[in-house]
């Protein structure tokens, strides 16, 4: 378990905020680039670290990223004009480029220089593959663009998608890093869902229902093995990087994409659920395509017009319980997403975990919080940049693999564990 203080520092993201300062560290997905089409297109309303902001697109095509109200009464420049290099509110007119810069203050005589006074504050929005990517630090230590492999790969080889979760970020990612659950939460999906079935790893899984983990350290985070029984003696290892604070990738099954998460912080009681697909060495198929954009795998419905799920709280994730109890889905919640959403918003906005009692197939996670504590503690006493942070922290791979009983993953996965190039063929089972 936690101390109070301490799960407040860690679940607590916003402007000056100890572990908000560091969160700030990382360039963090902001939006899909489809949500700024074309230029000149509407802007958009982004929130993230309790930072209520805007996102626009200009005439040249630059990205912009500036706070959403208007630096003269306070009105939501979402109402504004995208128009002639940027965006206009329309209440008396001030305008605004890319940078938050005021270019324009129609009541003003030119000569006045009144606009140049005027700046609202914003971030860099950088497009990466198919995501725009924000940071949200000081200007003087903006670290190197990312570089994980699934931002990389062509086009074609990759589907990603986010969705609200109504849940503290720190929970949703814990879930994330947890191997265990899968054997009850998911079992029932394991066999049917088409972007997992028929997975050799996947018997595994059922079979052996008591993983034993280990969890060791490396430069951007941890390497977190469940080690499950396989045949003649071996062991089943499914190896789960975590990279700091907030990015995963589950270990592969067959030649299934390989896939992962990201957790932002919107505020204190919601996240953004990113979720990436990718395949290292082939295009998706249309088949898998297809699956991913109907929700399926660790992807979903939404409600029309939104990011947020089409089973929610508000409809009890749309519970059947005669499917739980016939056995057709564990919880009686369908899809891998919404039955891991609906029990980590089930925890309250923020859970409290002074009255923990973890096991040791929590080690991953115990790991994880000691290991932020440390960073957030070196940050604010001594500015060191946090793990995670620099680029070559990203080229890292999860695993599947079945290694003899006497061989240490740590030894056995080494070189699968780390990527040497983009396209590689992923190490799977």
């Amino acid at each position: 378990m936690l101390r109070k203080e301490q799960n407040d520092l860690l679940t607590q993201t916003g402007p000056g905020t100890p572990f908000g300062q560091m969160f700030r560290c990382y360039w963090v997905p902001a939006l899909l680039a489809d949500e700024l089409p074309e230029n000149e297109c509407p802007p958009v309303r982004v929130k993230l670290f309790s930072e209520r902001l805007l996102a626009f697109r200009d005439t040249d095509g630059k990205y912009g990223l500036i706070d959403e109200f208007c630096a003269h009464r306070g009105v939501s420049l979402w109402f504004g004009r995208n128009e002639e290099h940027g965006l206009r509110c329309p209440y008396h007119g001030w305008k605004y480029d890319t940078t938050g810069q005021c270019i324009d203050v129609p009541s003003e005589p030119i000569e006045s220089g009144f606009c140049k006074k005027i700046k609202l504050k914003s971030y860099p929005l950088v497009k990466i593959g198919p995501v725009l990517w924000t940071y949200m630090g000081p200007p003087d230590k903006q670290p190197p663009l990312p570089e994980w492999e699934f931002s990389l790969v062509p086009p074609e080889q990759v589907f990603i998608s986010k969705r609200l979760q109504e849940s503290n970020w720190l929970q949703a990612m814990e879930g994330g890093i947890d191997s265990s659950h899968v054997s009850f939460l998911h079992r029932g999906d394991l066999g049917s869902d088409p972007l997992f079935k028929g997975a050799k790893g996947n018997k595994y899984n059922l079979s052996d229902l008591q993983p034993h983990f280990e969890v060791v350290e490396q430069p951007g985070g941890l390497y977190i093995g469940a080690r499950r029984n396989a045949e003649n003696g071996h062991y089943y290892w499914r190896i789960t990087p975590w990279v700091m604070p907030n990015f995963t990738m589950i270990p592969p099954r067959g030649d299934h994409p390989m896939h992962g998460h990201f957790w932002v912080p919107i505020d204190d009681h919601n996240c953004w659920a990113w979720t990436y697909d990718f395949h290292p060495t082939r295009a998706l198929t249309k088949e898998e395509r297809a699956a991913m954009e109907a929700g399926q795998g660790l992807h979903c419905k939404y409600v029309p017009g939104s990011y947020r799920p089409l089973a929610n709280k508000d409809n009890d994730y749309l519970m059947d319980r005669a499917a739980q109890k016939a056995g057709r889905t564990y919880s009686g919640v369908e899809g891998f997403a919404i039955q891991d959403s609906s029990l980590q918003e089930s925890m309250g906005p923020v859970c409290d975990r002074t009255k923990e009692n973890l096991v040791s197939t929590d080690n991953g996670i115990i790991m994880a919080r000691h290991r932020m504590l440390r960073a957030a503690k070196a940050y604010q006493d001594k500015g060191t940049i946090p793990p995670g942070v620099d680029p070559q922290h990203h080229h890292i791979r999860s695993v599947s693999i079945v290694l003899p009983p006497d061989q240490a993953f740590k030894d056995g996965a080494k070189e699968a564990l780390t990527r040497h190039r983009v396209g590689a063929a992923q190490t799977t089972v």
